[in-house]
């Protein structure tokens, strides 16, 4: 009697394991980012260059159009990549980076929190947005922002954004700027 009571057991246990793991995959798949795939923006051989790494959303894409729009009639040369491509990333090309991705599972995505903590990287020219929705994630040490990742809204951000990039961008600039 004993024996049954805990194959039964063992098959609820299995069971709702089996569920929370097809639950687990539900959420993935339906939460998932987009893909960006990569692109560049003006001449390479512009003096001042701009990263943008981000993920696939409307809102993502809002926000980063807003960004190359206003920088595309500058002599700022842009690449935007997935945040995917930034072990590829040499950080030193770049006199800005802007990061630009979703709070997944109480954490910034493995390959952002790699690029923030290589020890390499001056922490001081990346700009991160992320989004989460609690609106209150941040990644220790960086200069950024969060909030939920509501078109209406990309244009507040893209505006921050651009006030922090121009202070990167235009450093040596900054008394002749209007």
């Amino acid at each position: 009697m004993k024996a049954r009571r805990y194959k039964v057991v063992i098959w609820i246990l299995m069971g709702i394991i089996a569920l929370f793991l097809l639950l687990a995959l539900w959420y993935k798949q339906s939460h998932a980012m987009d893909l960006v795939e990569p692109y560049t923006v003006n001449s390479e051989n512009f003096g001042r260059k701009l990263l943008i790494a981000t993920q696939g959303s409307d809102f993502k894409d809002a926000l980063v159009q807003d960004v190359i729009t206003h920088y595309k009639n500058d002599s700022v040369f842009i690449k935007v990549i997935d945040v995917s491509g930034l072990p590829q990333v040499n950080h030193q090309d770049f006199d800005g980076i802007l990061l630009v991705h979703t709070w997944e599972y109480n954490k910034p995505p493995q390959v952002v929190e790699e690029f923030i903590g290589d020890s390499k990287v001056k922490i001081q020219k990346v700009i991160a947005i992320t989004t989460s929705g609690e609106g209150h994630r941040f990644i220790e040490g960086v200069d950024g922002i969060s909030g939920e990742s509501e078109v209406k809204f990309a244009h507040e951000y893209s505006d921050w954004a651009i006030m922090k990039l121009n202070s990167l961008l235009f450093e040596d600039t900054k008394d002749t700027l209007p």
